[in-house]
């Protein structure tokens, strides 16, 4: 079976997605940056901006992966709690914690689309690359509605599709071509990244998760466009 036919349902995505991020973790920032040419940490400044913390909110950072937006929001509020469904992410983003020397934080691995929390708990959820790695998107997104406060927000960072066909051709040729070397050197397997643009395709763009979200029942539902629309940031909010 091919990697695009495994992943387009949603229980081979899930078994593919568990496999492959328990496989990257240790380098997952590492192709982060280099397939973002460094540009990465520079969007989660802007969603962290864009989220506007403030010292009462408690924020819940999904697919948090080693911390980079879940260490943001524990410097800055009352409350912060990383989830991701690998437990070697929450290692990693545990050690992190100790090496940076921030406020303990709380991590749990569990599954975006069941979240072992309770209802209106949160006043801010934060995910970046989270939702097109997730095997059923509108049932995140109806998870994410019930853990937010009334009043609540949400941000989530992530890769867009392009609604041109020419450009969506190139970006997707760029990423499965550099994915498939990057698979290769460090994983001895082309497909390992190729993961990348293989979800693109499947994953309803920054338009469609924008509709998505306000079928969930959000409000205010706002696309940011980044590196000129070939990534986005949605921005919403939970209705008082």
């Amino acid at each position: 079976m091919t990697l695009r036919a495994t992943i387009s349902t949603p229980e081979g995505k899930r078994r593919y997605v568990r496999r492959l991020f328990a496989t990257i973790a240790d380098r997952y920032d590492f192709i982060t940056a280099f397939l973002s040419y460094g540009q990465d940490r520079r969007w989660k400044r802007r969603l962290i901006e864009l989220a506007g913390f403030e010292p009462h909110d408690a924020v819940l950072d999904l697919a948090c992966g080693t911390g980079d937006l879940l260490l943001s929001a524990t410097r800055a509020c009352r409350l912060a709690v990383g989830l991701d469904v690998t437990h070697r992410m929450v290692e990693l983003a545990r050690q992190r914690e100790r090496e940076e020397g921030v406020p303990r934080v709380r991590l749990v691995t569990g599954d975006m689309a069941a979240l072992p929390l309770q209802a209106a708990r949160f006043t801010v959820v934060t995910t970046g690359y989270g939702l097109r790695n997730v095997p059923d998107l509108p049932a995140a997104l109806e998870e994410i509605h019930r853990v937010l406060a009334p009043g609540g927000r949400v941000l989530s960072l992530d890769f867009n599709r392009p609604a041109n066909a020419v450009v969506r051709a190139v970006y997707l040729a760029y990423l499965t071509i550099v994915g498939s070397v990057l698979g290769l050197v460090l994983h001895g397997d082309a497909d390992t990244y190729r993961y990348i643009p293989e979800s693109i395709r499947l994953y309803p763009g920054a338009a469609g998760v924008a509709r998505l979200m306000e079928q969930a029942g959000f409000s205010g539902v706002r696309v940011v466009p980044l590196l000129g629309g070939l990534m986005a940031i949605h921005t919403a909010s939970r209705a008082r």
